[in-house]
């Protein structure tokens, strides 16, 4: 088998914490040069940004260089860019650094602010603010929690060692703990554990369950109740990490998460901007040995679910 070579370090620095884009030119093609490679390549760009992006000198080689309009197409080279950067809405809420040391960073994560750069969020991201804030340019994501959900994500400052705490949680050595609110059914007998099959697939926004071998795993458990308003707290336990794993389990037990946008039903989609109501679920703990130092880690978020905190707030218009 043949291997593949590795990509250089990247010639051109971060910017606003956002990585370049490395590209790497196919083996086959009809291309004559690396511009008209781009330019079928990059479609979504718009009419004149390739020839714009090289005239400029954006496009740039392994030495940093840029490259010429009529270079050559060679196949399997190497190019980065900056790609323009989507208007994106600043989320309005703080990230707390809870815990940093030469190997990790642990950070609490608002509602609403993306874990890593994906679609329309790409600046306006904890990755990329962690790495502006902290000057961490190497900082990568161990695991991921959704953008709707708040709470503590790890991630790892060394680029080699990102694999061996990705591992943590692949292998499930993680101790995760998550708090949600909910309305109060008494007749819902807990603790349970709740075992599924779940189907995410790609385009469709909600994840569902379907018929086969389970795999998502969640224990769900009882922290307490209001009469007042008829809402509970829920201790959620995963020892699977499946998307939308914990929001699909308590609408399947006829609880769903107070502000969750998909579940039980699709909702529409909320102006850009409007932060309010955020889905009622938090990472509340991460408790793991630290596969690098060997030091027993626990981790608890200061954050608080405000359905449960501040019910006026969180019922007003």
């Amino acid at each position: 088998m043949r291997r593949r070579t590795p990509a250089p370090p990247a010639p051109l620095p971060q910017r606003r914490g956002v990585d370049p884009v490395r590209l790497r030119l196919p083996a086959d093609g009809a291309w004559g040069t690396v511009r008209e490679h781009l330019v079928a390549r990059l479609t979504g760009a718009g009419p004149g940004v390739v020839e714009a992006m090289f005239h400029a000198g954006a496009v740039v080689g392994a030495d940093g260089l840029p490259v010429a309009p009529d270079a050559p197409y060679r196949p399997g080279m190497f190019v980065w860019f900056h790609r323009e950067l989507p208007p994106e809405v600043p989320v309005p809420f703080p990230v707390e650094v809870v815990y940093r040391d030469e190997h990790i960073v642990v950070a609490d994560k608002p509602h609403f602010l993306a874990t890593t750069p994906r679609g329309s969020h790409v600046a306006e991201t904890l990755l990329a603010r962690l790495r502006h804030d902290l000057g961490l340019p190497g900082l990568g994501a161990a695991h991921r929690l959704d953008r709707l959900t708040a709470g503590l994500v790890l991630f790892t400052v060394r680029p080699e060692e990102r694999g061996a705490y990705q591992g943590l949680f692949r292998d499930r050595r993680v101790h995760k703990e998550y708090e949600a609110v909910a309305r109060h059914d008494p007749a819902l007998e807990l603790p349970r554990t709740v075992r599924s099959r779940i189907l995410k697939e790609r385009g469709v926004l909600a994840a569902r369950e379907v018929e086969g071998e389970p795999n998502a795993v969640t224990r769900v458990e009882h922290a307490g109740h209001r009469e007042e308003d008829g809402l509970a707290r829920y201790r959620l336990l995963p020892a699977t990490g499946q998307t939308h794993q914990l929001r699909v389990h308590l609408n399947s037990l006829g609880v769903p998460i107070l502000g969750d946008p998909l579940y039980p039903e699709v909702a529409p989609e909320t102006a850009p901007g409007d932060f309010r109501r955020p889905l009622q679920l938090l990472a509340r703990a991460l408790e793991f040995t630290d596969p690098v130092t060997g030091a027993r880690h626990s981790f608890a978020s200061g954050r608080t679910l405000a359905a449960w905190t501040s019910p006026k707030d969180w019922a007003r218009p």
